[in-house]
């Protein structure tokens, strides 16, 4: 009996949920696993992210039977540039997040990846040229509204939400400009960093100043699970992406700040104040906004779409 192609697709769209609700999971949980780093610094630990991702990202190339396409890419002299770049943003990025997360300002994290999906609109109508339709303006203006009640409940810009924010929306962007899939791409960008991450972990081994085998064989461990955390989730988005349509991703990426938000708020008792409440809740409309406007969009393209003639 032939196979129902119905049936796979559904399968595929099974498997693509799991495998992006996964990654979202532990993207929104994160918090947890470096609450017990609190008082190494942040620069540590992302030292020891970036040299622990290396071996995990080979053996999940081999265990996914993907092979190594560096000859390729280190060919290309944009590509190699473009990866440049992307190194600096995450790295940034993975920085920030660790001092917030250990400096008990995991709030603001939370609050900046809720505005990444916007920035990233306007990173689209800024460098890509792209057009902001009417709601997608609205939900712009709500999310600026947000963060302009924010900077007046903090007297201040809220530097660690809009470091997130505009690294990973502009990591976004230009990963989007190179042909190199998730884990490739992630291999290449932990080799270009693992020099000056290898370089200061050898040399706090040799002068003990570190905190690897100097305190604990659990603090050890958890140095070392940052290869998986950076990781495995990196590995499931990359494949959910690949089998769900882009509104699905786009909707369940909502998952991780929501799940840091709520950590923030219950597990770690962060000060969560009226202004505070109203920000979050002008963001959270701009991004339903968002949300109703791409679904919006979708229904027409599907409308439009000429019907398949039959076989």
């Amino acid at each position: 009996m032939a196979n129902n192609p119905g049936n796979a697709a559904d399968g595929q769209f099974t498997a693509g949920l799991w495998y992006a609700f996964g990654a979202f999971l532990i993207w929104g949980l994160a918090p947890l696993y470096f609450r017990p780093l609190v008082g190494i610094p942040a620069f540590e630990i992302l030292a020891h992210r970036v040299a622990w991702s290396l071996p995990v990202v080979l053996i999940l190339l081999l265990i996914l039977r993907k092979p190594l396409q560096l000859d390729r890419v280190f060919r290309d002299g944009r590509t190699l540039a473009t990866l440049s770049l992307t190194t600096l943003l995450i790295s940034v990025n993975w920085f920030v997040f660790t001092w917030a997360v250990t400096h008990e300002r995991v709030l603001e994290t939370s609050l900046g990846y809720f505005i990444n999906p916007l920035v990233s609109v306007l990173l689209g109508v800024v460098f890509l040229k792209e057009k902001l339709d009417r709601f997608l303006r609205i939900a712009v203006l709500l999310a600026l509204a947000g963060v302009a009640i924010r900077i007046l409940a903090i007297g201040k810009l809220p530097w660690v939400s809009l470091s997130l924010a505009l690294s990973f929306a502009c990591y976004g962007l230009l990963r989007k400009q190179v042909r190199v899939d998730a884990l490739q791409g992630l291999l290449v960008e932990t080799l270009f960093a693992l020099p000056v991450a290898g370089g200061f972990i050898a040399y706090w081994l040799m002068t003990g100043q570190g905190t690897f085998t100097q305190e604990s064989r659990f603090l050890d461990w958890m140095l070392i699970a940052g290869g998986v955390i950076t990781t495995v989730p990196l590995a499931l988005f990359s494949a959910g992406a690949r089998r769900l349509p882009l509104y699905t991703v786009g909707m369940l990426q909502y998952l991780a700040p929501s799940l840091t938000f709520l950590l923030a708020i219950f597990a770690f008792r962060e000060p969560f104040d009226g202004l505070q409440l109203i920000s979050f809740v002008l963001i959270w409309l701009g991004l339903a906004v968002y949300t109703w406007d791409l679904l919006r969009q979708r229904r027409r393209r599907r409308q439009v779409a000429p019907a398949k003639a039959p076989d």
